[in-house]
């Protein structure tokens, strides 16, 4: 699969880098016209996961189609990604289903664990439930984290035979090297960021499991490699932060995607470095395409002209899943 360079996203002026790309539509772009139900499921291990529904008025054909959208880290199924997404596919005949991961839905969850970057056991449970609502076809949509759980779930022997194409956008798919990368000055408004409300749900998953979770650890949490050294791999039965990255960095599942997937990533994110992404391997992939964009940042992907209140991301997405914009 050749890599694609697309020249189509032309960012505003007023939006000159990456950090400008990345932090405008994730502080300034309001959607407010998606009205989603919300449906909780029960998970095996007898936690709950809570499901945001969107349907279109009109479906785009006679099988019925969804697509279930996985948000980034400390995100939710609120986030201007997802809902310029879901808003986009409804006006074009998609069913939407936008999950919330543990502990992002507003509600804490009920176990000791989180959600994390190789969680693919709760994606899973929500594709199985969604088939159990009629639908034949199911498309997957990943958003950074999202993406690396999208990726990975793919490439795991257990994929469901109803998965039709997936699309990825700005995935850390070697989680060390961004990791790593956050660390850097330049990206540390983004790291303490989510730091601060990871350690709010810290402080209150330790009130309720004080055993599993010693809040008083937290004071050795100066990076986001840190917290997943202390405590996103020992909650989550890893040995440590290293051993997390490489059992679960999606780029070590590509070679084993059979879905037909388009990765999508800015040359200029700031979060996730270009370089760590496996172009070798990604290309030798007949199903796999990757477009790239000079501009975008991480999860930003404005352009200097907007149609119809659509990204130029949202647009890329709906290609692909309504034809193919790779062969």
């Amino acid at each position: 699969m050749p890599i694609l360079k697309n020249s189509e996203l032309i960012p505003p002026f007023w939006l000159p880098n990456g950090h400008l790309q990345s932090i405008y539509p994730a502080l300034f772009r309001k959607i407010e016209d998606v009205n989603y139900q919300r449906e909780r499921i029960i998970t095996e291990d007898h936690d709950f996961l809570d499901l945001d529904w969107s349907f279109a008025k009109q479906k785009s054909e006679e099988i019925k189609t969804l697509v279930i959208l996985s948000h980034g880290l400390e995100g939710n199924s609120t986030r201007q990604y997802v809902l310029g997404m879901v808003r986009l596919l409804n006006t074009k005949g998609f069913d939407c289903l936008a999950w919330n991961y543990r502990s992002c839905s507003g509600v804490m969850n009920s176990t000791s664990r989180f959600y994390h970057s190789g969680a693919t056991d709760d994606l899973e449970s929500v594709i199985k439930h969604a088939v159990t609502k009629g639908y034949q076809k199911i498309d997957l949509i990943g958003f950074s984290l999202g993406g690396n759980l999208t990726l990975k779930y793919l490439g795991e022997p257990r994929v469901n035979d109803r998965i039709n194409k997936a699309v990825v956008f700005s995935v850390p798919m070697d989680l060390r090297a961004s990791s790593l990368s956050i660390i850097k000055s330049e990206n540390q408004v983004y790291m303490h960021r989510f730091l601060r409300t990871l350690k709010l749900k810290v402080d209150e998953k330790s009130r309720i499991f004080p055993k599993e979770i010693n809040i008083a650890n937290y004071r050795h949490v100066k990076t986001l490699y840190d917290f997943d050294h202390i405590f996103t791999a020992p909650l989550h039965g890893f040995e440590g932060a290293d051993h997390y990255y490489e059992k679960c960095s999606s780029m070590f599942f590509v070679e084993n995607i059979t879905v037909p997937t388009l990765i999508v990533h800015a040359e200029n994110d700031p979060i996730v470095p270009f370089s760590s992404l496996p172009f070798d391997l990604i290309a030798s992939k007949s199903n796999i395409g990757i477009v790239t964009s000079k501009h975008g940042g991480h999860c930003g992907f404005r352009p200097s002209k907007i149609i119809n209140g659509a990204y130029w991301s949202e647009n890329i997405a709906l290609d692909y899943l309504s034809n193919s914009i790779v062969s």
